[in-house]
Order: structure tokens, then sequence, then C-alpha cells
């Protein structure tokens, strides 16, 4: 009698991760992002199975995107943000800085007609006779009007280098690569608009990976959250933060400026207790 066929043991079910197109050159930014999620995901893939990461074909705006993340059947399920508290209240968190907290340190967009005021600035005090301009919502207005500087908000990001240059505010605090990538998106329009050389505030305000919450998304998390610490113990986030950041952060001499700290009281669970994953201009 013939013995029966053994039975094929069922093809492993891989992770879907469909992460966001977002909205023209704006999307080049987050190519980093998406090089670190991978990884993460080539990381685990022994322990956790195959994964498919596709990315979806229809561009939106950042909000978009957190609003399509929210919804039960939304059709991204992984975005990459600075933390903040609705974030943090809305979806799984997985903390660990994918930018080392780079984003946390911020030089200034400023009229070049008042580099000099800015070179006079030399503590919180000084700054505060200035006037910060913002996104409406951003993370960063509470963390700016906590530490008593005066905000302007704007409703578009797009208005807000037109308002800076019509003295609305006065300065335009932004993360380390963010500056250099506006100045040449929109130097050509706003010419006398420039990068102020002497100062950097410094506020704990990390950029993460999130997901829904849902059990799917719960795989996820824990599947990313493996990932990034095999990242982290073996070295690989810190050679692809240098190789992909260490571009941007060289020009600006960040070890050479006058450092402002701010606090950021928004920031529950923050690990700011393992140095490991913290980015330090000049290693300090």
């Amino acid at each position: 009698m013939a013995r029966p066929a053994a039975s094929k043991s069922p093809p492993a079910k891989g992770a879907t991760v469909i992460y966001p197109l977002h909205l023209g050159t704006y999307d080049a930014r987050y190519d980093y992002d998406w090089l670190v999620l991978r990884t993460a995901l080539e990381k685990t893939a022994a322990s956790h199975g195959p994964f498919e990461m596709k990315q979806f074909s229809e561009a939106m705006s950042p909000q978009r995107v957190a609003q399509e993340l929210a919804l039960p059947h939304g059709r991204v399920n992984v975005m990459a943000r600075a933390a903040a508290p609705a974030f943090e209240r809305d979806f799984l968190t997985i903390r660990i800085p994918i930018d080392k907290g780079l984003l946390g340190y911020r030089v200034l967009l400023v009229r070049k007609d008042d580099l000099s005021r800015f070179a006079q600035v030399r503590s919180l005090q000084d700054l505060r006779k200035l006037r910060a301009g913002m996104g409406k919502g951003w993370a960063d207005v509470a963390i700016l009007a906590h530490a008593g500087l005066p905000v302007v908000e704007g409703s578009a990001h797009e208005n807000l280098y037109a308002m800076l240059m019509a003295k609305r505010f006065d300065y335009f605090a932004r993360g380390v690569d963010e500056a250099q990538w506006e100045i040449k998106e929109y130097g050509a329009r706003y010419p006398q608009m420039a990068i102020e050389p002497t100062l950097l505030l410094r506020y704990p305000l990390p950029r993460y990976l999130f997901v829904r919450r849902d059990a799917e998304g719960e795989s996820l998390a824990r599947r990313l959250k493996a990932g990034l610490e095999t990242m982290v113990q073996d070295g690989t986030l810190d050679a692809l933060f240098r190789q992909h950041k260490s571009g941007v952060i060289e020009p600006l001499h960040l070890d050479r400026r006058r450092l402002l700290t701010l606090a950021n009281p928004g920031l529950p669970d923050t690990p700011l207790n393992r140095p490991e994953l913290w980015y330090s201009p000049g290693g300090k």
C-alpha cells in the first residue's frame, strides 16, 4: 500500500509593509527613513519571516498620511514622523529615533539683513526678543512657547518663507537637513533668506516609526523594534546615519555654534537615558 504523500508546510506568511508617497520633491526627504525601515525588516527576516515593502502610489501630504494610517483599513500601515502627543496617543510608537534625534537640532533661517542681530544672541533670554515662525499645530510650537519664545503660526508650510521675508517673524527654526534643502529649493525665490551661522537650538524631538493600533500593527511594531534594536547593537544604524547625514551636518559646523537647549514637555517615555540612540555634535 502506497504511503500517503507527506504534507507540505504552508509557506510562511510574509509581512506587507506599505509606506506613503509624499507630495512633490518633499518625498525625497524620506528616502533615509525608508532605508532604515527596510534594513530593520531585513534584520528580522530570519526571526519573523519574509516581507514585502512597497510604496503607496498616491501622493499625500503629511497630514493626509496620518489620517490614512488612523483608518481601520487605511492604505498605508507605517509612517515616519517627529514624535508628538497626538501620534503617541493614536498610533503604536517604535521608540528608537531613526535619525538619532537629529531633527531636534535646529538652525535658523533668517533674513540676510538680520544676521548681525542674531550674532549678538547669547542666551534664550536674548532670543525671546525675536519672533519665531512655525506651522500651525506643529510640535515645535509648544516647545518654543514653553521656553517663552514668541511664535507666529502660519497656516501652510509653503507660506512661511514668504512670511519670513515679509517680516511677519524673525526666524524659522529648521532641522539640520531641512534647512539646506529648503535654501536650495526656495533660495532663488527668496534670495535674501540665509542660514544663520552662529546659533544652534537643541530640544528632544525624535523621529519615530508609527504603525496602526490593531493586531497587524502590534505584530509589525514588535518586528520593527527588534530590527531597530539589532541595528543599534551591531552598528548598522550608526553607519547609515553617517553615510546619509554627514553631508548635511558637516557644512553647518554644529560643534562650533552657541548651543541653546530647550525642554520638550510633550514627550512621554522618551529613551533619553540611552546615549547610544542619540546624535551629539562633536561626540559630546
